[in-house]
């Protein structure tokens, strides 16, 4: 297939990605703060980014195409545009802008005298990390009174610029981390990325052609009209009571009605399960179903671990020590199996060994070793500045690194478009060296890393690997992309930042999101308060339980090596017990009966004939959201939410 006029990034494409980063800034927060409807960058599923996408490859593109051929975007344009869109998506809700500002205040506006927030949390912030202005705290809360007129910009400008500062050291070396290991991953162990292959078949152009071959496929329109369709009834009962609407959620009480078993039909999750490997999708739903039946068991006959872990991560203690032993070992095991190539990048960076070419990168493998390195530096640095003890920090970073690293690894042979780790870095820190080495202080500062590795539905690592897939084959310099994320990044922080201030000063925050502004806000200074009023030491059995989970994962992963009929992947293991499998495994059970009727009866043939369908099952669902968003605030209703997860 050729591409047409270009085969390179352009800067109309930097500049149109930057547009769609600035409407995703904007638009995903006037929806979480005023619309209330369907989420469209909470998760990996990255919805605004495919609906725009869509927008840009199915209308604009076409129309382009149909005054004139040659100004039409090809495929490495619209590529780019795809990455930029993609990190964006990373940035407005869970994974920057929304946690962001509440967490950083909610210290201060939730402060009671039942609490003594005021007395026993407020003195081990820094001042430098929060605005120091209470009544502008307040506001940001509550939205300004009639008798002001004036938003407070200026209290919030030195403590976000600080802010900002860490984050985007952070989002660089993640971005360095996924350039070290993208040839490992895709070249040599070849991994399926799942979340990749829509907007690669949506980016694909013929000559002569403006319109992608998978538009031209109805089998997508049917999957596409499934999807849309059923969206679509449930967007008309919001608006139409006695329009019908199918609910594709139910819910049985098992175990002495202790537990329930969740039975969810989520399509694009069909869609996504659909192009992973037989055995990643059994392990999923197997593992998840497996967990269940042992935490049903200790609730209907009393057994029960009490630890608190905060509220992040797996239901149980139990199963949030086996994830991190789990998925240590799968990010050791990665390490291990990638230590060649990671050898030539340290090769390349080192002693610029001509042998070696990176050329391909989108940055050269200098700049991500010493970027890695120096950024790792900084950030050390920096959280030792805000109050964890410095030898903490070391640790406490590896721990975040191994969660980002192993959740990313799994988004991209798993097809996770909905996932979180089973623990967060703070809660590991606290249970497995006890809450007393840190002090009130480091305790405090643990809190505010709730901003960033706590509640990872979404982050910039897991976009940036899903991105490099999109462009891998893009034949000319890619260089220019990395600067194309970087744009991305910080035109949706500011836009989603600023919107998010101007809507909660106009409207009052507490009006807007409930959980951002509400439970979500409150639950590291909650947890911080369990741990200063009762402090604990080393919980030993935790450090025991990382270590069975770890020697589980470790004879698992063996035995997949060893034998070939070996039905189970280890990362079902690592990931099956969360909260989120627990909502999606019937989802997971059908997409993989599905596919194993397919190729068991009609082959790797079938297999491909069908692969359109699902596709279409993910892209209407997703331009189903984005649709209903549109008519939503153009009509004014608030509420209209069709999809979840």
């Amino acid at each position: 297939m050729k591409d047409q006029p270009s085969n390179k990034c352009t800067f109309r494409a930097l500049l149109v990605g930057a547009l769609a980063s600035l409407i995703l800034g904007l638009g995903t927060t006037y929806n979480i703060m005023v619309i209330h409807g369907s989420y469209m960058a909470i998760d990996f599923s990255t919805a605004g980014a495919i609906f725009l996408f869509f927008v840009l490859t199915f209308g604009i593109n076409s129309w382009i195409g149909r005054l004139h051929r040659r100004l039409t975007f090809s495929s490495a344009e619209l590529r780019t545009i795809y990455v930029m869109m993609l990190v964006a998506c990373a940035i407005p809700t869970m994974g920057l802008s929304a946690q962001l500002l509440p967490i950083i205040t909610s210290a201060f506006y939730y402060a009671t005298p039942e609490n003594n927030w005021a007395e026993i949390i407020q003195p081990h912030i820094k001042k430098w990390l929060v605005p120091q202005d209470k009544l502008a705290i307040k506001y940001f809360y509550e939205g300004l009174p009639s008798w002001e007129s004036r938003i407070p910009w200026g209290v919030w400008i030195r403590p976000l610029l600080i802010w900002l500062s860490f984050l985007l050291v952070l989002y660089f070396v993640m971005i360095c981390m996924m350039v070290i290991i993208r040839r490992q991953w895709m070249e040599r162990e070849r991994l399926v990325y799942p979340l990749a292959q829509l907007p690669l078949e949506m980016a694909q152009r013929e000559e002569n052609r403006s319109l992608a071959p998978i538009f031209r496929n109805s089998l997508l329109w049917l999957g596409f009209g499934i999807a849309f369709g059923m969206g679509s009834l449930k967007g008309l009962h919001f608006y139409f009571p006695n329009v019908p609407m199918f609910e594709l959620v139910s819910s049985v009480l098992i175990f002495k009605r202790t537990t329930a078993l969740i039975f969810r039909l989520s399509f694009p999750m069909i869609g996504f399960f659909y192009l992973v490997h037989l055995d990643v999708a059994f392990s999923l739903w197997f593992f998840n179903l497996l967990s269940l039946g042992v935490r049903g068991f200790m609730s209907a006959f009393g057994y029960h671990i009490t630890e608190n872990l905060g509220i992040y991560g797996a239901r149980s203690s139990l199963f949030a020590h086996q994830g991190m032993g789990a998925i240590t070992v799968l990010v050791i095991s990665g390490v291990w199996m990638a230590r060649r190539h990671i050898g030539q990048v340290f090769r390349k960076a080192f002693t610029n060994d001509a042998t070696i070419d990176d050329s391909d990168e989108i940055l050269s493998y200098r700049v991500a070793t010493w970027g890695m390195l120096l950024g790792g530096v900084y950030m050390t640095l920096w959280l030792h500045g805000t109050g964890i003890p410095f030898w903490i920090v070391p640790i406490f970073l590896v721990a975040v690194f191994v969660l980002f690293i192993g959740l990313t690894r799994i988004i991209a042979e798993s097809g996770m478009a909905e996932a979180v780790a089973s623990t967060i870095g703070s809660s590991f820190i606290i249970s497995s060296f006890g809450s007393n080495v840190l002090g009130a202080e480091g305790l405090a500062s643990m809190s505010l890393t709730y901003v960033w590795s706590a509640d990872i539905r979404t982050f910039v690592m897991a976009s940036t690997a899903n991105g490099l897939k999109v462009i891998e084959h893009t034949p000319q310099n890619r260089r220019p992309v990395f600067w194309g994320m970087m744009v991305a990044i910080v035109v949706c922080a500011l836009s989603s930042i600023g919107m998010l201030l101007y809507l909660s000063y106009t409207h009052g925050g507490i009006n807007g999101n409930s959980w951002f502004y509400g439970g979500g806000a409150r639950a590291p200074y909650n947890y911080l308060m369990s741990k200063i009023l009762d402090p604990t030491g080393p919980n030993w059995l935790g450090w025991w339980i990382k270590g069975i989970g770890a020697a589980i994962m470790t004879l698992l992963m063996v035995l997949r090596q060893r034998f070939l009929w070996w039905p189970f992947h280890p990362i079902g293991f690592a990931i099956g017990p969360i909260w989120m499998m627990d909502q999606m495994w019937f989802t997971v059970l059908l997409a993989w009966l599905i596919k194993l009727s397919i190729v068991r009866y009609g082959g790797i043939r079938l297999y491909r004939t069908m692969r359109p369908i699902f596709l279409g099952l993910i892209l209407g669902q997703f331009v189903c959201n984005g649709t209903w968003l549109f008519i939503d605030a153009l009509t004014g209703h608030h509420g209209n939410l069709i999809f979840w997860i």
